[in-house]
């Protein structure tokens, strides 16, 4: 059994905890954040603190905190020569403190407390500075389910830039089509089955031979249309953008 100590207590932090409490083969030993009252909830569960001096022996420690906290502290960490891993996508690996064993166990995801999330369906990305320790988190990723996949920093780095696109951004896209159905009085919820319809599609085609619309097919009448209908400038920014983009994938336009 892996044990492990998790530092932290926002969505990536808790629902980690939530999938190692279900796994026979792991342990959380314990769960530390600076804040002793985000943690209350769960202290009939699993010992917590807010004291790094009283941290406990573990296989493993899990910084699942902020990018422009998990260096600083690593720092902090009262011990030597353990394995800790942060769980950013862009964090570098050298910035852990040296006088630990380093790594990263990177879920590669979206965390919502509040929406559950199956680790069958998470790609955990991993990464250390010494081979031996590959194989605990290797485990540790199976343990919950979850395939792991060896990255290099530059791959991870791709990786977290690329999943800003289809996941941020997408979603942003969302919020400007709610806005456009919202201004004229037509429930959002009709587009629903056109979004998992998308979604689906790209599991078996490339998102260039999945690609459909006005834009691909140089429909400079439709296009025309649309910027007309668009009263907000913002979003026929965007649409202008993104269908110039197509147009140039797909030999419509030329640089």
């Amino acid at each position: 059994m892996i044990s492990v100590v998790i530092l932290g207590a926002g969505n990536v932090a808790t629902h980690l905890y939530k999938a190692f409490a279900k796994s026979e083969q792991v342990k959380v030993t314990q769960w530390y954040n600076r804040s002793i009252k985000n943690l209350q909830s769960y202290k009939t569960e699993v010992s917590i603190t807010d004291d790094l001096s009283k941290l406990e022996e573990a296989d493993v420690y899990i910084l699942a905190v902020s990018d422009d906290v998990s260096a600083h502290l690593s720092t902090k960490l009262p011990f030597e020569n353990r394995l800790v891993v942060h769980t950013s996508g862009s964090v570098n690996v050298h910035d852990l403190d040296k006088k630990n064993r380093r790594g990263v166990f990177y879920p590669l995801q979206t965390f919502s407390k509040t929406a559950f999330v199956n680790f069958a369906h998470v790609p955990i990305c991993l990464e250390v500075l010494d081979k031996a320790d590959l194989k605990i988190l290797k485990v540790l990723a199976k343990a919950i389910g979850s395939k792991a996949h060896k990255v290099n920093t530059d791959q991870r780095k791709a990786l977290h830039l690329a999943a800003v696109y289809v996941n941020n951004f997408t979603n942003q896209l969302y919020r400007v089509a709610h806005e456009i159905t919202e201004a004229k009085g037509v429930e959002f919820d009709i587009l629903k089955p056109l979004i998992l319809e998308t979604a689906k599609k790209v599991q078996d085609h490339s998102p260039y031979t999945a690609q459909t619309g006005p834009a691909k097919r140089n429909d400079k009448k439709t296009i025309k249309k649309h910027l007309k209908l668009l009263e907000n400038d913002h979003h026929k920014d965007i649409y202008e953008l993104l269908t110039t983009s197509i147009q140039l994938t797909h030999g419509r336009k030329k640089l």
